[in-house]
């Protein structure tokens, strides 16, 4: 969420910063700006009123010990009256304070000014790319995973589309193993610095609001209307409220945890787009890294160590990939600046997201009320945090790229050295669900 204070006194910077993610993004904002000015008109109006009631209260009991009781009684008249507008001002400037806040939660973030700028994905900038070399592959590598995972009998979308409809999959045997090792390799890499939370699968309409995903996204995400509780698009919606409404020390920022988590999307907008085998599908496993930080200079150098992170994974398991900066017009809702991590998988010929690595500024923060009292000596009071977030990785199109680069042309799939001690010290993954 944006700070109000900063659109009241800037709100044509404000404006021209947001026009950078397409034309329109900014219209709200002289909406914003005027609610605010009428409710801050009401609130000094009420609090002039609250004023005079506390003088007439001080007149009325210096009449009474005066023994001027019908003065008294006239001003407590006028008291009264004075108390009935004060209320219906307090009741107009809480309303106005309600539609204020929900034009700011429809509100997209401020891009970074690092971010490049341009008009849509054609205009994000490849940073650099890793590893990749087109006539390296063979054609036993040119296989669509799919394939390769209904021949060695691991993937079984056949049967993950009876019980639970399209786009769910199901790993088996060896696919079931190598994805519990990726899970396990990657909480491994990161337990050095990052604490493993096990967060709940479900979620208060608050804590998802409090990442951005509502009210913008409610469409991708599945609803129990029961209880209304959300079932998690990612384990950035429970760490990002972890510390909701509390006041951090300053001092032991930044916090870092990562968490394993089942994901859930609707994929509502995936109409045209390849949804085979594991390029989209409504639940997918992903291990997610989320740092809490004090301000843009410590949460950049959050956002380069997760970036870091998951390029070693990648290196690991002998992928190639690529980083791509997101343009101003290609940047999630509440992300201010974003470097996509994507792998190469040669049986599909694409590059796959596999991780979306994001700094937010303090638009997370702000709606989940996260704040910390900076170090001592610093004279200031509290301030909103920043956020950080990335996966470690997104499995299922991990996978997908896995499977492809390290197929072999028996037909198996070759196990890299760091996934060996996972998988009982297999060399390749074979037929019948056996690795």
């Amino acid at each position: 969420m944006l700070d109000i204070r900063r659109i009241r006194s800037d709100p044509e910077g404000v404006k021209a910063a947001l026009e950078l993610r397409g034309p329109g993004t900014s219209d709200a904002i002289d909406d914003v700006v005027a609610l605010d000015a009428e409710q801050r008109r009401i609130v000094a109006r009420r609090d002039e009123i609250r004023n005079g009631i506390k003088s007439l209260s001080k007149q009325v009991g210096r009449l009474r010990g005066q023994g001027q009781g019908d003065e008294a009684e006239g001003l407590m008249a006028d008291s009264r009256a004075l108390g009935e507008e004060e209320e219906a001002l307090a009741k107009a400037a809480g309303v106005l304070a309600d539609e204020i806040r929900a034009a700011l939660l429809a509100l997209p973030n401020v891009p970074s000014e690092d971010a490049p700028h341009g008009t849509g994905e054609q205009d994000n900038v490849v940073l650099r790319t890793e590893g990749y070399d087109a006539a390296a592959y063979g054609e036993h590598q040119r296989v669509p995973h799919w394939e390769i995972g209904a021949e060695l009998g691991i993937l079984d979308n056949e049967r993950a589309t009876k019980i639970s409809g399209s786009m769910f999959t199901m790993y088996r045997g060896g696919g079931a193993r190598l994805l519990r090792a990726l899970v396990q390799l990657s909480l491994d890499r990161n337990a050095d610095a990052y604490e493993e939370i096990r967060p709940p699968t479900l979620v208060r309409t608050q804590t998802m609001t409090s990442t951005g995903h509502l009210p913008k996204f409610a469409d991708e995400a599945y609803h129990i209307e029961r209880d209304d509780l959300w079932a998690i698009p990612t384990a950035e919606v429970p760490l990002t409220s972890l510390h909701g409404d509390e006041i951090l020390d300053g001092a032991e920022l930044p916090l870092r945890y990562m968490a394993y988590t089942s994901c859930f999307r609707r994929e509502a907008g995936s109409a045209g787009k390849d949804t085979r085998g594991l390029l989209r599908v409504h639940e997918f496993d992903k291990v997610e890294l989320l740092a809490v930080a004090a301000d843009r200079e410590q949460a950049i150098a959050c956002q380069e160590d997760v970036l870091a992170r998951g390029e070693a994974l990648l290196r690991d398991l002998g992928l190639a990939y690529r980083i791509v900066d997101l343009c101003t017009a290609d940047l999630g809702n509440s992300a201010a600046r974003t470097w996509d991590i994507e792998a190469y998988a040669p049986g599909v010929d694409q590059w796959l997201e596999v991780s979306s690595v994001s700094w937010f500024g303090d638009y997370q923060a702000r709606r989940a009320n996260v704040r910390y009292r900076p170090v001592e000596g610093s004279g200031r009071g509290t301030e909103v945090a920043h956020t950080v977030n990335g996966s470690a990785m997104g499995w299922p199109r991990t996978i997908a790229a896995y499977l492809e680069t390290h197929h072999q042309a028996d037909g198996s799939v070759a196990v890299v050295e760091p996934l060996r001690p996972y998988l009982a010290g297999a060399e390749r993954i074979v037929g019948r669900g056996r690795a």
